[in-house]
C-alpha cells in the first residue's frame, strides 16, 4: 500500500453522546441472531482443524487481507490464529505461507464469535485490527463497541487488543469496556517497526498517530 491514506474525517469531534445508552442496552440483551449457513462451513473448517490438532486460540477479527494473521503466527507459535474477514476479496490477496499455524475464514465475525462461545471456546488473545471505524456519527452502531454484538467480546474473554487510527474510536471502546466492568489501558503506538497489518504499516507510513487499547478480560 502507498503512503497516501487520509486521516479519518468525521462529523463526531468527542465520544457520542448516545454511547452509554447504547452500550447499556446492548449489555442488558443477549444478542441473538440467526448465523447463516456460509458462516456454519466456515466454522466447521476451523472445527476441524481444532479437532485434529488442539491448540489454544488466537482470534484476529476483521483481518482483511490476513497479512496481520501471519504476522500473530510468528508472534504466537504454539496457538492457533484464526483470521476472520467477510471479504474473499481482500483474503485473495493473501500471500502464501508455509507456515501451519493460522487458518484464514472468509465469515461474518459475529457468527463466529456466537458459534465460539455456544461451543465454550474462548481464545487466549483476541486482536481487531483497523477496523473500519464508521467515522459517521450515525453510524455508531455500527462499531464495535455499539454493535449489539459487543457483549459476545466479553464472553469470549483472553487478552483483547484494538487498534486504529482515529483516537475517539478507541476510547469509545475504553469507554464502552469501562461499563461492561473492565479496565484496560490506551496507548499511542510508537512510530517505529513495521506494521502488524497492511493499513498499520499505510498508516504510520501517511503519518498518523496510531492508538491501541488493551485489557485482560476473564468471561
Amino acid at each position: 500500500m502507498q503512503a497516501n491514506s487520509r486521516p479519518v474525517s468525521s462529523n463526531q469531534q468527542h465520544l457520542h453522546p448516545k454511547l452509554a445508552e447504547v452500550v447499556r442496552r446492548h449489555l442488558r440483551t443477549t444478542h441473538r441472531a440467526e448465523v447463516s449457513a456460509h458462516n456454519i462451513h466456515a466454522y466447521e473448517r476451523l472445527s476441524a482443524e481444532i479437532k485434529a490438532r488442539p491448540r489454544p486460540l488466537v482470534l484476529d477479527s476483521f483481518c482483511g487481507t490476513g497479512h496481520s494473521t501471519a504476522a500473530l503466527a510468528e508472534r504466537h507459535p504454539g496457538h492457533l490464529i484464526v483470521g476472520i474477514d467477510k471479504s474473499a476479496q481482500r483474503l485473495a490477496k493473501h500471500p502464501h505461507s508455509l507456515r501451519d499455524n493460522y487458518l484464514l475464514l472468509q465469515a461474518d465475525c459475529e457468527d463466529i464469535w456466537t458459534l465460539l462461545v455456544r461451543d465454550g471456546l474462548r481464545p487466549d488473545y483476541h486482536y481487531m485490527l483497523y477496523p473500519n471505524p464508521w467515522p459517521k456519527a450515525a453510524h455508531l452502531r455500527r462499531r464495535i463497541h455499539g454493535h449489539p454484538s459487543f457483549p459476545l467480546l466479553l464472553t469470549l474473554g483472553g487478552t483483547l487488543e484494538l487498534r486504529s487510527n482515529w483516537q475517539i474510536y478507541v476510547e469509545e471502546f475504553d469507554c464502552a469496556m469501562h461499563l461492561a466492568g473492565h479496565r484496560g489501558r490506551v496507548l499511542r503506538l510508537a512510530d517505529t517497526g513495521p506494521g502488524l497489518s497492511l493499513f498499520e504499516q499505510k498508516y504510520r507510513n501517511s503519518g498518523h498517530a496510531l492508538w491501541s487499547y488493551t485489557a485482560s478480560v476473564m468471561p
